[in-house]
């Protein structure tokens, strides 16, 4: 049996933000490693008044945060940790944690050795006491990759392919936070569960990302018809009515020619392109993503 090497402390494997053009809002992706502690956090930091939502995704919490800073009343049981401030700052985004007691510790030193962190200022923490961290993590740029129609009748899916690439092309640059099954409405040349894909990364270097996910979805894919779209940007939501039409009938491609927006890019301009940037706007959000919308709504 090995010894513990540091008994009272659980890293975070890694600590990842976002945030908008405007740097108002920031998304901290939390990586956990102790599902427990995990959602211990997530009650309580949902009282900090900078925290907007917070929400789990797999193996990550994610908190919408306000920038600025607040005065937390913690108090034991009723409110003992949260986030105390938040800052945008060129390249960086500034995270400061408090905690009492437990709280304190994993407001400290369990955040300060967390995989993304460029450097931070950490209390020592223990026992009873009141103590924090301030993290700085670098200012990444959310990139959402759409993918459809990489398969034929007899081989190949396309969701293992784009979340095989994902991992691929994830880098110390990049960094891949989540892959979700977009269900679409049942088109007669599908090849059988008429689905498309989003992946989406974090990163600081989103030219060399999109064409490294090209360069092997070009490479493996199965089909003359595939589609990749990628939208570059804090919130995908403007696609959302397009991304819901395609779930509920069959659009043309003059539909897709009509969107206007900076954020969306054609990559692969195959006939899965539809479904593609459909996609986009249901990452994350598993249940919408996976309802099948025959038609009736």
């Amino acid at each position: 049996m090995e010894k513990l090497s540091d008994p009272y402390t659980i890293r975070y494997p890694q600590i990842v933000a976002v945030a908008d053009e405007s740097g108002g809002l920031v998304e901290l992706v939390e990586f956990f490693d102790c599902t427990g502690g995990a959602m211990w956090v997530k009650r309580h930091y949902a009282q900090s008044p900078l925290v907007r939502s917070v929400r789990t995704v797999g193996s990550t919490n994610r908190y919408l945060l306000s920038t600025g800073s607040a005065d937390l009343a913690l108090e034991g049981s009723v409110f003992p940790a949260g986030i105390a401030a938040v800052a945008v700052e060129e390249g960086e985004i500034a995270v400061t944690y408090r905690g009492l007691g437990g709280g304190g510790v994993g407001a400290s030193v369990c955040r300060a050795g967390a995989r993304g962190v460029v450097r931070c200022v950490s209390d020592p923490a223990g026992g009873g006491r009141l103590a924090g961290s301030t993290v700085w993590l670098p200012r990444l740029e959310r990139v959402i990759v759409g993918i459809d129609d990489t398969d034929t009748p007899e081989e190949g899916a396309t969701w293992t392919l784009a979340h095989n690439i994902a991992r691929a092309v994830e880098d110390d640059r990049s960094r891949y936070l989540s892959h979700t099954i977009v269900q679409l409405y049942p088109v007669p040349y599908r090849t059988k569960n008429c689905v498309a894909i989003a992946c989406e990364f974090a990163t600081s270097d989103p030219e060399g990302l999109i064409r490294n996910y090209r360069d092997l979805l070009e490479e493996y894919t199965l089909s003359d018809e595939t589609g990749m779209a990628v939208w570059r940007g804090f919130d995908p939501s403007p696609l959302e009515e397009f991304g819901c039409r395609v779930k509920r009938g069959e659009v043309s491609a003059d539909d897709l020619a009509a969107l206007d927006s900076e954020h969306l890019s054609v990559v692969m301009d195959g006939r899965g392109v539809i479904g593609a940037v459909a996609a986009i706007p249901f990452y994350t959000r598993y249940e919408e993503a996976l309802a099948l919308w025959n038609g009736s709504g």
